[in-house]
This record gives C-alpha cells, structure tokens and sequence, in this order.
C-alpha cells in the first residue's frame, strides 16, 4: 500500500493527487494538519525539512511532485503521464516546469504576501509576481491555441501541474477575457472528472485561503 501524506487545499498535492486518480491507484492518505499531528511527525521521520506531498512506498520516501509522478508512471505503467518517447517526455517535462516555475510559484508569492499579514506587505514582490504571471498567461495563451491538453500526448504531467497553478493562479491574478485560449484550457481542466474531485474535496478548506476565496469554480 503506497502512503501519501498532504492536504486537500494544497497545490503541490493536487498535482500528484490527480496523477494517483488518474492511475487508479489505492493508498493510504495521510492528511497533515491538526487534527492529525502523528502525521506531521510521520512526515518529518521521512523528510525532515517537512514539506508535502510525500509518496512512501514499501518504506522508500519520495518528495518533490515531478519526481513522485515519475516514480508513479515507473510502479504503474498505464495511463502515461510522461510519455515514452524522448521528444514527447521532454516537452511535457517543459510544460511542467513552466506551471510549475512560471504560474504555481508566482502564485504562491502573492499568497505568501498575504499571509505575512499587512504590516509586512512587500508591495514591490506582489506587483513584481503579478506582471510575471501576466506575461506567461500571453505566452501560453499562445500555446494552448491549438485546445485540448498542454501538450498534444493527452493528459500528462503537464496537465497535473497546470491544474493546480492555474486554478489558484486566476484567484490571486485573474485570467482576463483576452486570453480566451487559456481561460478555456482552464476551465477544461477544472471539468475533467480527477481535476475535479479535487476542487470538491478542497471546497471545504476555501475560508482559509487569506485572500479570500473568489465566488466562482
């Protein structure tokens, strides 16, 4: 049985949630918080710097989502998420570096602003992440002309990390209606059933977020 440790409102989880959904894979999901504080210290047993996700299989402890996804398309084979040739595996690798580097952490600037409370808002790196995360929803606006997934080798890596980063990404700087392709990519996502059932198991956790979560998805 694989044991996986995150939380349902976070995006790193998502990713390498919607990657075990896709594969049908059954594990034991150690949810960290309050409620449960053993799993915290299980976390930090296995991976003392303490972030999540974390993936322990037969006792081996594997960290960093891209990797975690990796390992799970070695254990489980089918469906792919990074496809077997190498030009095809190279550009999903691409576009999930790209969500990840480029959305997912520019994001998470502006959230970790907010959360240092306004009496240490550093208005110079919220403007910085926020005119950074307009440039790359140009660029993949661009991309993503074409429809359908990230990349044309169907759902992958790539659409695992893209999930996450844009779903939050349009609550902290929206996705304006120019970028028709992108919001539509978004929101094709956010319809497909494993993206989905994230979204509705994070629904309960929405007052936490500390930009106040926006009335839509």
């Amino acid at each position: 049985m694989l044991i996986y440790y995150g939380h349902p409102f976070s995006s790193y989880t998502w990713k390498v949630l919607i990657a075990l959904y896709e594969k049908g894979v059954e594990f034991d999901y150690r949810v960290i918080g309050p409620d449960a504080p053993q799993h915290g210290k299980e976390l930090k047993a296995h991976w003392p710097v303490g972030q999540f996700p974390l993936l322990v299989h037969d006792g081996v402890p594997y960290f960093e989502s891209s990797i975690i996804i990796e390992y799970l398309d070695h254990l489980v084979p089918e469906p792919r998420l990074i496809p077997a040739d190498f030009d095809a595996a190279l550009k999903v690798r691409f576009f999930d570096r790209i969500f990840d580097n480029h959305v997912m952490n520019q994001m998470q600037q502006v959230v970790n602003d907010a959360l240092r409370g306004p009496e240490n808002h550093l208005p110079i790196i919220v403007d910085k992440a926020k005119a950074a995360l307009e440039t790359i929803y140009g660029w993949l606006d661009k991309e993503l002309a074409g429809g359908g997934w990230a990349t044309p080798y169907g759902f992958t890596l790539a659409d695992c990390a893209a999930a996450p980063s844009l779903f939050y990404a349009d609550w902290v700087h929206e996705i304006d209606g120019k970028y028709e392709n992108l919001r539509a990519y978004r929101a094709r996502l956010l319809a497909h059933p494993t993206v989905s059932r994230c979204v509705e198991d994070a629904r309960p956790y929405r007052p936490y977020f500390p930009l106040g979560a926006p009335d839509r998805d």
